[in-house]
């Protein structure tokens, strides 16, 4: 009985505040203990049965969102094992082109789709490559802008250089600073005119095709800078050609890509104009480069065969022979040695050896073999004053048969056919003529002093 009646005392506990607040609204002041009773009880039950409600509907929604969960796991388990090899490819790639970007502080467009060819169908793809280059403090150049970058580092190399080459103040330093001072002058002046877009290019090449000869300076110049791109990788190849004689050159083929541009084909200028202005740089190395000319198409071939040389001396590890050389190139041996003997350089005389005080030339130190030495003149000259004491003795005939016979007078022989045309006689007569001269000198007394010779 004991345990009802706390049941009961609680349940007043807990609904006393509800039992005063009936109190109060009673009209008639009637207290209203037993309705505040089953209300409080009504709303436990009803707290419990929407509490599992609830419980079951959590459920439910944890269960349903398992399945979807599960559902679309397995789809992108399948979608990402069908693309899963083509990013990691595209992983690869990506980070050699952040290495190669991290090696000059940028990387081209042309790179990337030349890397990543597929790279643009996929703009998810392409906005995570920007964003880690940028993360890695890598600068995305476009061609434009690449040889833009390409003038100003050449001038910048320039202005090294004129620093460096501070020796002499004579006029060998003027005359360095003066080719520096021009080719920067050069450079700044081509850098003011504005690259021109692919649709300035269209308009300008059909205004030149009716003869509009300021569309065609407009379109000469704004393409100088690609021109002096061209020349500055040909520089050393030659002594004799220098940056400036190298940019004229291309300069040259310039001009005539402007005359041939045909702006239907689709392509853009500068693609076209490349191989015009490589054209005339190559052509004016193969024709000044060299004290000997070498024909175009010789040079091309000389250029396989010290490829071919580098390679082979890499592989072999000693210098290979010219039969080797002639298995790689799929030429005669005689060829080769013929390639080996016109690539060599041609060295003047007059190159000075030693210090700078020192006058002497390479001239000085080359045997001349053409020349007699002293002691051989001498030797023959004793030698022919012999001959003459022995051929003395035989007859005018005799002597002038002998010496066209022998070559004695210009060093050139004859035959007994050529002699016998000459005196009007057979070969077999001035065989006999002769056997019989050749006796009458063995038997000569000074004989015995052209033995020693």
């Amino acid at each position: 009985m004991n345990k009802p009646t706390k049941k009961k005392n609680s349940v007043k506990k807990k609904s006393g505040k509800v039992i005063v607040q009936k109190k109060k609204k009673t009209a008639k002041g009637k207290p209203a203990v037993k309705s505040a009773k089953k209300k409080s009880v009504k709303k436990s039950a009803q707290k419990k049965q929407s509490g599992k409600k609830s419980a079951k509907n959590t459920s439910k929604s944890n269960f349903s969102r398992k399945s979807s969960a599960e559902k679309k796991g397995s789809s992108s388990v399948k979608k990402t094992s069908k693309h899963s090899s083509s990013k990691e490819k595209n992983a690869d790639l990506l980070e050699e082109l952040v290495s190669r970007g991290k090696q000059r502080g940028f990387i081209t467009e042309d790179e990337i789709i030349h890397i990543i060819p597929e790279i643009e169908k996929d703009l998810d793809d392409l906005e995570n490559l920007y964003e880690k280059l940028e993360t890695n403090g890598i600068r995305v150049v476009g061609s434009n802008e690449m040889i833009k970058m390409e003038v100003d580092a050449t001038a910048e190399n320039f202005e090294k250089e004129k620093a460096r080459k501070e020796k002499n103040r004579q006029a060998i330093e003027e005359g360095e600073a003066n080719s520096s001072d021009s080719v920067q002058m050069y450079l700044k002046e081509i850098g003011r005119v504005p690259l021109l877009k692919s649709e300035d290019e269209i308009r300008l090449a059909k205004l030149n095709e009716k003869g509009d000869l300021a569309a065609k300076k407009q379109l000469t110049e704004a393409n100088l800078r690609l021109v002096v791109s061209i020349a500055k990788k040909y520089v050393g190849r030659s002594h004799n050609l220098g940056l400036l004689d190298l940019i004229q050159e291309g300069n040259i083929g310039l001009f005539r890509a402007v005359e041939k541009f045909d702006y239907r084909k689709g392509y853009k200028f500068s693609t076209y104009a490349t191989w015009w202005i490589r054209q005339a740089i190559t052509r004016a190395l193969a024709d000044q480069s060299r004290t000997i000319r070498i024909p175009v198409h010789m040079v091309e071939t000389i250029n396989k065969y010290i490829q071919i040389t580098r390679r082979l001396v890499q592989e072999l590890g000693r210098e290979p022979l010219a039969e080797e050389i002639a298995a790689e190139m799929e030429m005669e041996v005689d060829k080769i040695r013929h390639i080996q003997k016109i690539s060599q350089e041609t060295v003047s005389l007059e190159t000075s050896v030693g210090d700078s005080d020192d006058e002497s030339v390479l001239g000085d130190f080359i045997e001349d073999t053409e020349t007699i030495m002293p002691h051989q003149a001498a030797s023959r000259k004793l030698l022919t004053s012999h001959v003459i004491e022995v051929l003395s003795e035989l007859t005018p005939r005799e002597q002038k048969i002998l010496k066209i016979r022998f070559g004695l007078e210009d060093g050139v022989t004859h035959t007994l056919e050529e002699v016998g045309q000459e005196f009007g006689v057979t070969r077999e007569r001035i065989r006999q003529i002769e056997a019989k001269a050749l006796e009458k000198i063995r038997d000569h007394k000074g004989i015995s002093k052209l033995k020693d010779y």
